[in-house]
């Protein structure tokens, strides 16, 4: 089969820009040829690229790059977009100017959605028609496959799109509508996001026309390895990252990493790992006012926080605030919130609630955790599958609605226990866990809340109360948990199949 979809964005990096590089190599691995629109500009350095599709004076053409492995194959097309690129959340792109939609005119809109219809007309008539087809993001995927003439196609709803974009930008829901309207099915990872889209674009009739559509995780990446093991894959890694070429994808601080990784291996107690945008709304803010809580129990521990965003500063501040026991300092940035990421100011909620009933000895416990937490910056999503089994816990405490809980799946897959904030789709990925691993319930999860920190805390200090023996025996029944809920051959053959308009049903859990 010929399989055509729209990302428009990169294929390394975040969430959605993942799911498009494995959901691409799953479909090629089960032989089909895979046509990707995309803005990557160093796609030709991946080795499952088979060709690069460009436009120049003469129109499109294609360079091939290397043969299949298989008998599938993908091809990348970069249309020619110019340096502006709209995004839901403002980060930086190299040889871009990211903007995010609500900044940019009308004008500039209907320029992005038109050089993209004329793009996929180009490469549908390069290739002779499609047989299946997939449009990211509810904004612009769709719209401009509606417009392309493109049928059948389905919509991967990321969660993103509609959280940061649609939803609280009325201006947008036309182009969403637009977009749907026309689409065989649209694909959620959760519930939660299914509700939500219907309750954003109303009387549109595609209840019917949504199923379950979640990410995948790859298993031969994300897997296990012996606890004696985890210094040494934490120090390679660290050699590696050292000795490469600076990456060229949002840039990083390789000092800082490789700094951030040989501290971590060199934790003598147990490990615990963030993955995920510096932002307020992934709450990591209330993950590092538990960690002194969790170090006092567990006093050789290390918190490794990965990822970059525009709470990074903030972030740094109260980390800085917390390890010397500055209580006022510590109001300071709570009460300035959002506006340490660049929007209005506002209070942080949970956090204000934790500081108003400090826990007894929180100070000194703050002060004595000082030096226990390190950032690593962003990690390439392989680097990230390395440093994973070698922790022992993850926490993921998102305090905005998740679509899915991608980075926690693969910590399962990694046998880490993923504790996480119990809503959207991070509690569909919980619950899983917790049916179908009984050690696990209660361990999973914790509830936003005035209690936030301290229920986050005691979720970690429960998990690493185990011993490690029994850790590890819970560990392998959560990976194989994850192997046989969440593999990317399966979210392949459901895209295949939503664009024919047949999905697994939505079903509130």
């Amino acid at each position: 089969m010929k399989i055509l979809i729209f990302h428009g964005y990169l294929l390394r990096g975040t969430g959605s820009n993942i799911y498009n590089a494995n959901l691409a190599q799953a479909l090629a691995g089960l032989g089909h040829d895979v046509h990707l629109l995309c803005q990557d500009r160093d796609a030709e350095k991946l080795d499952w690229v088979t060709g690069i599709g460009s436009w120049g004076e003469s129109g499109l053409a294609v360079e091939p790059l290397r043969e299949p492995d298989g008998e599938g194959s993908v091809t990348v097309y970069r249309p020619p977009i110019g340096a502006l690129l709209p995004v839901y959340v403002e980060d930086p792109y190299e040889g871009f100017e990211a903007r995010a939609f609500p900044r940019l005119s009308d004008e500039e809109i209907e320029h992005y959605i038109h050089v993209n219809v004329a793009s996929v007309r180009d490469v549908l008539d390069l290739t002779g028609g499609h047989d299946a087809a997939l449009a990211n993001h509810l904004i612009m995927g769709p719209v401009i496959f509606a417009r392309a003439g493109v049928r059948p196609y389905a919509v991967k709803n990321h969660g993103s799109d509609l959280e940061y974009t649609v939803k609280p930008h009325p201006r947008f829901v036309p182009y969403a509508r637009e977009g749907l309207e026309p689409a065989a099915a649209v694909l959620v990872g959760s519930f939660h996001t299914a509700a939500s889209l219907w309750e954003a674009i109303p009387d549109l009739d595609i209840e019917s026309r949504t199923g379950m559509g979640p990410p995948g995780v790859d298993t031969g990446e994300f897997h296990s390895i012996e606890a004696d093991r985890a210094a040494g894959q934490l120090l390679d890694l660290a050699e590696a990252i050292g000795n490469a070429p600076p990456s060229p994808v949002f840039g990083r601080d390789e000092d800082e990493a490789v700094t951030a990784l040989k501290e971590y291996a060199a934790s003598a107690g147990p490990r615990v790992v963030f993955v995920g945008k510096l932002i307020v709304s992934k709450g990591v803010d209330l993950l590092v006012a538990a960690w002194p809580i969790v170090h006092t129990v567990n006093p050789d521990a290390r918190l490794m926080l990965i990822g970059f965003g525009a709470y990074e500063i903030g972030l740094r501040a109260l980390v800085s605030a917390i390890g010397q026991g500055d209580l006022e300092a510590m109001g300071h940035i709570v009460a300035e919130g959002r506006g340490l990421e660049g929007d209005e100011p506002g209070r942080l909620k949970y956090l204000s609630a934790f500081l108003e009933n400090l826990p007894l000895g929180y100070r000194e416990a703050a002060i004595a955790s000082a030096g226990s937490i390190s950032f690593a910056g962003r990690l390439e999503h392989d680097e990230v599958a390395k440093v994973l089994p070698a922790s022992d816990a993850m926490v993921v405490p998102s305090t905005f609605p998740e679509a899915f809980g991608m980075v926690a799946a693969e910590a399962a897959a990694c046998g880490v226990l993923p504790v996480c904030a119990e809503h959207s789709g991070l509690a569909e990925v919980t619950r899983t866990l917790s049916n179908e691993v009984p050690a696990a319930k209660g361990l999973t999860g914790f509830r936003l809340g005035p209690d936030s920190v301290i229920d986050l805390a005691a979720k970690v200090n429960g998990w690493l109360a185990l011993e490690p023996s029994e850790r590890v025996d819970i560990g392998r029944e959560i990976a194989a948990t994850a192997d046989r809920n969440w593999s990317w051959r399966g979210v392949a053959v459901d895209v295949i199949s939503a664009s024919a308009g047949d999905v697994r049903p939505v079903t509130p859990p």
